[in-house]
């Protein structure tokens, strides 16, 4: 397995630094268990291209290693995706390559610890790094507002039912 690069990755709100081992959410730790931790680092690392499964495997388990493999990969995208709040439908940063792996596709910047200027990956030749990660946050932004939007209208549906209940029950108990 070759050796982790003690570069910092940022994407989103998020940094994951290899060296140390921790992924961090606006300078906060975030817990994530080691094989997952690995899986995202491989992710991050080659942001951009399909990893295959037989990559992850070769490079999260040695050949003499027997595992569920289907099971553990499936597992560990899915721990990533709960801790950076990302889903199989609608990716911000894993999206699945059905049967055949996994590409990182958020925009990513790294740094190294000697304070070398951050160099952003580029996601396609096509199109700047600077407009795809603004157009990213877009992305990102109008997702999260519409969480809200969803989750203000349930709590306004609750409170109509519940207003509506307690006059059904004035109404029932005060009518004479």
């Amino acid at each position: 397995m070759p050796s982790l690069s003690h570069e910092t990755y940022r994407f989103g709100q998020f940094e994951l630094d290899i060296a140390a081992g921790e992924l961090r959410r606006n300078a906060s730790r975030v817990r994530v268990q080691p094989q997952p931790f690995k899986l995202l680092a491989l992710l991050v690392r080659r942001a951009g291209t399909l990893v295959t499964r037989d990559d992850i495997r070769l490079e999260l388990w040695p050949e003499d290693t027997f595992v569920d493999f289907d099971q553990a990969v499936n597992f560990a995208i899915k721990q990533i995706r709960d801790v950076l709040g990302d889903s199989a439908e609608r990716p911000l940063y894993i999206e699945t390559v059905p049967r055949r792996g996994y590409r990182f596709i958020a925009p990513i910047e790294t740094s190294t610890p000697d304070g070398s200027r951050p160099a952003a990956v580029p996601l396609s030749g096509s199109v700047s790094v600077r407009l795809e990660k603004a157009l990213w946050t877009n992305i990102a932004e109008l997702r999260i507002a519409e969480e809200r939007r969803r989750r203000n209208t349930y709590i306004s549906l609750a409170a109509i039912f519940v207003l509506a209940g307690a006059l059904i029950v004035y109404l029932l108990l005060f009518r004479n």
